[in-house]
């Protein structure tokens, strides 16, 4: 099991068990946000940068329309939740809840970031649920650093604990955890854009932790979240409890992402706070 500590959902779940993906399940997550990446880099290329509303709206509507067209095809049985999603099948609808796997997408996640030219801290997120065993395979794409990071490769954490750790925080807002955080271990903030770009800096070792509070949803994390896992870093809510997926209300508010040997001194700093 790769779950972190305290992360076994009410119903006695983990947050992810990606041990019990199927090849093929987890190959077509990271074919999924590869080709959705790929997709948005031809739009990038495409429109260009003077309208940042248009090249946002433009990316979110067709990486999205990529990505629901892709599944329909290739795993019609299963259900869908994405960012972009409308009505009985969208954010808030209840279709889902009745299924047994649960597609989790973002299609784009950093609009801003996306739209700004020279920037590559934005992402894509394809994450699949399944009842009973939590999220178990996903793919995060970095499209514009030409990566994308998966649950069925293995992403180390560095032996050595860093006497000056770094945490990931909101370009615009970081919260005031973070900020406690910072205090309390000698820390140095690193604001970056996207959620899935901040978990996966963690995971590349560019910083040792990322740290949020104030409002996501579960297209934001499930992804990054379950390729943490995958790999042995520690992910739950900021107290320490599991995050869990395809809930009736899809807000997930708050995030901790980690190297292990972190984690209690990080839930100590904010539960001080």
């Amino acid at each position: 099991m790769h779950d972190a500590p305290g992360s076994a959902s009410r119903t006695g779940a983990p947050t992810a068990t990606p041990e019990a993906a199927a090849p093929a399940d987890a190959a077509l997550a990271a074919s999924l946000a590869t080709g959705a990446g790929e997709l948005l880099l031809q739009i990038r290329a495409e429109l260009g940068f003077a309208d940042s509303r248009a090249l946002k709206s433009a990316g979110d509507l067709r990486a999205n329309d990529f990505l629901l067209g892709r599944l329909a095809a290739e795993r019609p049985g299963d259900a869908v939740l994405s960012e972009e999603g409308k009505g009985e099948a969208g954010r808030v609808g209840t279709e889902r809840l009745a299924a047994d796997r649960v597609w989790i997408i973002d299609p784009l996640d950093g609009t801003r970031e996306y739209s700004e030219e020279g920037r590559d801290d934005w992402a894509v997120h394809v994450a699949l649920w399944q009842r009973g065993l939590g999220l178990i395979a996903a793919a995060v794409a970095l499209p514009a650093q030409g990566v994308t990071l998966r649950t069925d490769r293995v992403y180390a954490v560095p032996a050595e604990t860093p006497a000056k750790p770094r945490i990931a925080v909101s370009r615009t807002r970081p919260p005031a955890e973070a900020i406690a955080a910072e205090a309390a271990l000698g820390a140095e903030l690193v604001p970056m854009g996207s959620a899935g770009a901040k978990v996966m800096a963690v995971v590349a070792g560019t910083v040792d932790a990322y740290v949020h509070a104030g409002g996501q949803f579960e297209w934001d994390s499930a992804a990054p979240v379950a390729v943490a896992l995958a790999s042995g870093w520690h992910a739950t809510r900021i107290d320490g409890a599991p995050l869990r997926y395809n809930e009736a209300d899809p807000y997930l508010p708050d995030l901790l992402v980690c190297r292990p040997d972190l984690a209690e001194r990080l839930l100590g700093a904010v539960a001080a706070r």
